[in-house]
């Protein structure tokens, strides 16, 4: 595969390739963090350079292309995909610069954006399926901290002035996690009632944050979810390869 998303979610007479199709690369973060552990050991040095060009070709395309800054910069879990992707590529290939480049926009770009007083990410409680794009983002954010161990304030424990971080978007999520019907908002309008599933946040904010009542809760749901949107939306399924 050539090291770009160029057509990505393209519409037939519309458009050849959009910046949201970024966002299907997600699932190749556990691709470059179990490379990063295994491919010493498993692959030959040409094989582990090989690879490394690759991810280092496409890193250089998220970070420089039209499609690539337009994801970057978006408002809501797209960015913060876009984030998590860019972090996990860096790391694997010993990219620093970028790793801390993406720890700044964590820090003074997602979290004051995204994030609400109450922990709740708003822009996602906007859409039609909010408890879906919630947990989604919630992941995929508390996965971005756990990429980014060893950059900066470590960013799983890192608070805002006012308190707003991955500590507090647990909180909140935590009790609809445990209860669903407890949700207080619309429900999903597809595909309600295949959620949740075995949160990796969860697992993640539990450690760091210390709240063991979020890893017991953690263990009890479901890692191996057959609906195929659930699964699209699952963005980790190897937690343990980030611990």
């Amino acid at each position: 595969m050539n090291p770009n998303l160029e057509f990505s979610q393209g519409v037939h007479g519309v458009s050849t390739g959009r910046s949201y199709g970024i966002i299907d690369t997600l699932h190749l973060v556990e691709v470059g963090r179990a490379a990063g552990i295994v491919g010493p050991s498993l692959l030959s040095a040409e094989e582990d350079s090989a690879l490394k060009e690759w991810f280092r070709s496409y890193l250089q395309w998220l970070k420089s292309s039209d499609k690539g800054e337009k994801e970057r910069d978006a408002l809501n879990n797209h960015a913060t995909c876009w984030a998590l992707q860019a972090s996990e590529f860096a790391r694997l290939i010993g990219d620093n610069e970028t790793r801390n480049q993406v720890y700044r926009q964590y820090v003074d770009v997602l979290l004051p954006t995204q994030l609400g007083a109450d922990g709740s990410f708003p822009k996602e409680l906007a859409r039609t399926k909010p408890y879906s794009y919630s947990i989604f983002n919630f992941d995929v954010m508390a996965t971005l901290c756990q990429s980014l161990e060893g950059v900066g304030t470590d960013a799983l424990t890192f608070q805002l002035p006012d308190g707003r971080g991955i500590c507090k978007a647990a909180e909140f999520l935590y009790p609809y996690l445990r209860d669903k019907n407890a949700w207080p908002y619309p429900k999903d309008v597809e595909h309600f009632e295949a959620l949740p599933v075995r949160s990796p946040g969860l697992l993640f904010a539990g450690l760091a944050c210390d709240r063991q009542q979020y890893i017991t809760l953690w263990k009890t749901m479901n890692p191996d979810p057959t609906d195929r949107e659930i699964i699209r939306n699952y963005p980790i399924r190897q937690p343990l390869l980030w611990v």
